[in-house]
């Protein structure tokens, strides 16, 4: 095991990126959780997040938390199968990926849709 992703359970663009990344996963290098659950909460609190948080993916891998735009791009890393290269994009400065990171999250529940639980992956 590589690393633990939070996510918001309850957004379908969330959901549906769980299912890719688990589709390509084939090593079973992550571990999906949900943020609504005791355990998401915790790993938002260890991130210096609110454990309430449900707009910011986390990734906690090699002892540290990604957050956002990091988050995603060092899944994309650690993930490899050709996905790494997009691990470039990490020159560019944490507050310009973050705004786009934002108006995405911002956004999502009202272009995806929300569900009333969280999907088991």
């Amino acid at each position: 095991m590589n690393g633990t992703v939070i996510y918001d359970g309850g957004c379908n663009l969330c959901n549906s990126q769980v299912r890719f990344l688990s589709k390509l996963d084939r090593k079973k290098m992550l571990r999906f959780v949900p943020s609504q659950s005791g355990e998401g909460r915790g790993v938002l609190l260890a991130a210096g997040l609110d454990g309430a948080e449900n707009d910011t993916v986390v990734y906690c891998s090699r002892n540290r938390y990604y957050l956002r735009s990091s988050a995603v791009l060092n899944i994309l890393r650690d993930i490899g199968r050709g996905w790494q290269i997009l691990y470039i994009f990490i020159i560019i400065p944490p507050f310009i990926r973050n705004f786009f990171y934002r108006q995405i999250a911002r956004n999502r529940h009202r272009i995806y849709g929300r569900r009333e639980g969280c999907e088991v992956v």
